[in-house]
């Protein structure tokens, strides 16, 4: 179902919250930084690194004010607002970038924004920031170092070091350093049974340390948790087979709870050695994260998933059409993409507007996933275009191509099939829209060396032109040197 309604009043405050951040950025106004939360993370320009530093996302802000000083435009296209709660508000932004320079091939693409507000104290403040541009305008070098989060990585393991020195030559000072810390530290033996964990973790989990110590470190995490760690171990004993010794190692796993909850807490683990090189033990620091793993969550669910249907959104599927493609080469099997166009969808919208229009598209992907398998892909395109992966068929490709004929023409049927929209709106009585829609779907078999994807996309798009010129409600295959 699409997402509630956000409360007028705070509809109102939250827009006016990001219409002042939209003119503050897009005239380069250093007053922008004041907006965001100290408990902050940011996806940068390309969308590869997550940022969870407030002072490193300052400093990107104003590194990208210096590169860019003129005023830019920003041309909404469109703007939605989600509760994910109480305290926080999700808005997405669609919108076209008009840089101060000639024919800036930005100004034809469409760039999405994702801002997460929490309520804190008084104010509403942005404890998340994520801008995409389609994935091949950003070339190499355009993603933002973060040279400065990394050093500050390395120092926070060089005093877990300078700690965990400190602590063996003294277990008074051990105590005391340690009794007030938030952070949990611990030391195991050579076997990964606990001989020390500091008084944090029964602040945190609820475990009084006789519960613990003793005890093998897997008993800390839940079943995941015990199988990140054993691949984090893995990775480092691999390691020590080709000669090479790791320092820490850092792994997210989730911990288990006294009271049955589950947190989520950042690993820092090193070995200690004896004076022949011999590992006799492991200590390190665990930090809860929980939070910000959740945060993390929803911020990948909102970057990789329409917030309508829940399907993969473009970036997502350009990913697995990439992992197919790769996959292919492995197996030699053929793979199908098809474009499935809808069409009698805007009269739909005309007749009862936006909210029906988005009953129907959900009905619309419910059927698209009972028509296809579990390993296969349905995605949302973009309005009311959606895309269907087919993976892994046949070797040949003329039986690949009547396999993907078969689902593509229970797709066509299923897709035709009456509609039954339940409207449901506070204060009135239920009712029912009935809607016909068919759908023109054009398909494309392909192999691994054959195309890009861009070229794949292209090829199953022109298919679906072609089925919309046979009269619509109809099924084309991609022919070379057939133009729609």
């Amino acid at each position: 179902m699409p997402a509630p309604s956000l409360h007028s009043d705070r509809h109102r405050q939250i827009r006016a919250l990001f219409d002042e951040y939209i003119e503050m950025y897009a005239s380069r106004d250093d007053r922008l930084t004041t907006h965001f939360s100290d408990n902050f993370s940011g996806y940068t320009g390309g969308g590869n690194f997550l940022v969870t530093s407030r002072e490193e996302w300052v400093k990107i802000t104003r590194q990208d004010f210096a590169q860019v000083q003129g005023r830019i435009r920003i041309e909404m296209l469109d703007i939605s607002l989600q509760d994910l709660s109480d305290d926080v508000v999700v808005v997405t932004a669609f919108f076209h970038i008009h840089l101060p320079i000639p024919d800036h091939i930005l100004a034809r693409e469409v760039a999405r924004l994702v801002l997460i507000y929490r309520h804190e104290g008084e104010n509403w403040k942005i404890v998340h920031s994520g801008i995409s541009i389609p994935y091949h305008l950003v070339e190499d070098g355009e993603v933002y170092p973060l040279q400065n989060l990394q050093e500050r990585n390395r120092a926070l393991e060089a005093l877990v070091e300078e700690r965990t020195k400190a602590l063996n030559e003294s277990e008074a000072l051990y105590r005391q350093l340690t009794e007030d810390a938030t952070d949990v530290l611990w030391k195991t033996d050579e076997n990964l049974h606990i001989t020390y964990i500091s008084p944090s973790d029964e602040r945190l989990r609820g475990y009084k340390p006789e519960e613990v110590i003793g005890h093998h470190v897997f008993e800390l995490f839940t079943d995941e948790g015990i199988a990140i760690s054993k691949e984090a171990m893995a990775k480092r004993q691999a390691a020590e087979r080709h000669g090479a010794r790791l320092g820490f190692l850092t792994f997210d796993a989730p911990h288990r709870c006294k009271d049955g909850r589950v947190l989520w807490g950042e690993v820092f683990s090193k070995p200690v050695r004896d004076e022949r090189g011999t590992i006799t033990g492991y200590h390190g620091i665990t930090r809860e994260i929980t939070e910000r793993k959740q945060i993390q969550d929803q911020v990948r669910q909102l970057a990789f998933y329409d917030p309508l249907t829940h399907l993969p959104n473009r970036s997502l599927l350009n990913d697995r059409l990439n992992q197919t493609l790769a996959s292919s080469k492995r197996s030699g099997c053929h793979s199908a993409l098809m474009f499935v166009d809808l069409d009698n969808f805007k009269p739909l919208n005309d007749e009862h507007g936006h909210f029906v229009g988005d009953l129907l598209l959900i009905e619309v992907a419910n059927r698209l996933r009972r028509c296809v398998r579990e390993m296969d892909t349905v995605a949302r395109f973009g309005g009311d275009e959606f895309v269907v992966m087919l993976s892994e068929l046949n070797t040949k490709k003329a039986k690949s191509t009547s396999q993907a004929e078969v689902v593509a023409e229970n797709i066509r049927t299923r897709l035709a099939e009456t509609y039954l929209l339940n409207i449901k709106r506070e204060g009135q009585a239920d009712s029912i829209v009935e809607h016909r829609c068919s759908a023109s779907i054009g398909v494309v078999v392909f192999m691994d060396h054959e195309a890009s994807p861009d070229d794949i996309l292209k090829w199953a798009d022109q298919a679906m032109y072609q089925a919309k010129e046979a009269g619509r409600n109809a099924i084309r295959f991609y022919k070379p040197n057939v133009r729609p």
